[in-house]
């Protein structure tokens, strides 16, 4: 399975740096010395990361090939694309990859269905479920132990413990704020 790891931003230096911008929760893994990524667009890879470093808290890169400024400037807004087996898990307890959360069935602990996940946000605080609803709205589902009680690749579900208000239907809220 192909997941997007990183974006290249601008240029750093004169060198052939580049700054990245992370997009996984393992830069240390995705994106170490000796890496071979993929590209979108495909005509500017693969690339193999030469060196990293952060530097004023951004991640700089340097790709085999890619010795000076104009060639590393020529790489913006490529992105880096890594190959992940699709059963391979995060080192820690109760961690998931975002492609192993996408299309679950989100239910109530009684069962009731809520929807299905269709995308995940990375909030500073918290990730966000983005579920669409059978009625093709969204609801949006804060990732935290409280809520989202069980998570069950197998069965393909998020079992979810919602707050009063989390997903009531639009409806019911419209018409209990019309009251006097």
């Amino acid at each position: 399975m192909q997941l997007v790891v990183a974006r290249i931003g601008r240029a750093h230096g004169i060198k052939g740096e580049v700054t990245v911008e992370v997009r996984t929760d393992e830069p240390e893994l995705r994106l170490g010395p000796g890496a071979v990524l993929t590209t979108d667009p495909a005509g500017a890879g693969p690339l193999t990361i030469e060196t990293g470093r952060v530097h004023s808290g951004r991640l700089l890169l340097r790709f085999e090939g890619v010795s000076d400024r104009s060639g590393a400037e020529a790489l913006r807004n490529t992105l880096l694309i890594a190959e992940i087996d699709p059963e391979e898990l995060p080192g820690g307890e109760d961690e998931y990859y975002d492609h192993q959360l996408m299309d679950l069935d989100v239910v109530t602990a009684d069962g009731t269905e809520v929807g299905r996940i269709t995308e995940i946000s990375h909030l500073p605080s918290q990730d966000l479920f983005i579920v669409e609803r059978p009625d093709g709205s969204e609801v949006m589902i804060p990732f935290v132990e409280d809520i989202v009680t069980e998570i069950d690749l197998e069965e393909q579900k998020a079992v979810i413990n919602p707050p009063p208000g989390l997903i009531d239907d639009r409806a019911e809220i419209a018409s209990s704020r019309e009251e006097p």
